[in-house]
């Protein structure tokens, strides 16, 4: 078997990892399908990815309209100083100040999460990949108002060359090793 060489790595490294959680809001969480999983789901991802020390930034779809981000979630990000952003755009990469912050960070891979998934996250992650960076969808920790929606933007994603995870195997990923300082917190987080 011959071995081959190639610039591009399939391993999510920490290093190289943000993390972006969209519009996972009062008055439009209620109505997103098994929410209630997707929001534990998204306070584990968080609370691991902190333990990491991977960046996390907020945004969060005219407030005016559909509140603020709940409160169980504001909570475990106070924690962690993230940047919080406003967008009126269904794109966060539309958005120049959320835009400007994701460039800064110099990491290209991206962690989506949040809703819905067939709007602002796919064409988030759309966006990214036109921008030369690498979303990754945390399949467990996005939502949609229904299931086929959902299901049809993962498969568009995917399809233009994103990456799909979930919240325990991106968080053992980015780990690495039993041996990782948060691995202990990690293991906790996930039983």
């Amino acid at each position: 078997m011959s071995t081959m060489i190639t610039d591009r790595t399939y391993r999510i490294a920490r290093e190289n990892t943000q993390a972006m959680l969209i519009d996972v809001q009062e008055r439009l969480t209620p109505h997103i399908y098994d929410h209630e999983n997707i929001v534990k789901k998204t306070v584990i991802l968080i609370k691991g990815l902190q333990a990491l020390d991977i960046p996390i930034m907020l945004n969060e779809q005219y407030k005016k309209g559909l509140g603020d981000t709940l409160p169980e979630i504001r909570e475990v990000l106070a924690d962690n100083n993230a940047k919080s952003f406003e967008k009126v755009t269904f794109s966060a990469c539309d958005n120049d100040e959320s835009w400007h912050h994701l460039a800064q960070q110099n990491r290209s891979i991206v962690l989506l999460f949040g809703a819905e998934a067939h709007v602002c996250v796919m064409q988030t992650a759309l966006d990214l990949l036109d921008n030369g960076m690498q979303p990754v969808i945390i399949g467990d920790a996005v939502g949609s108002r229904f299931p086929y929606d959902k299901k049809q933007a993962i498969r568009r994603i995917r399809r233009a060359g994103g990456v799909i995870s979930t919240v325990e195997s991106i968080l053992f990923e980015l780990c690495r090793s039993s041996k990782d300082p948060a691995f202990k917190t990690i293991s906790n987080l996930i039983k």
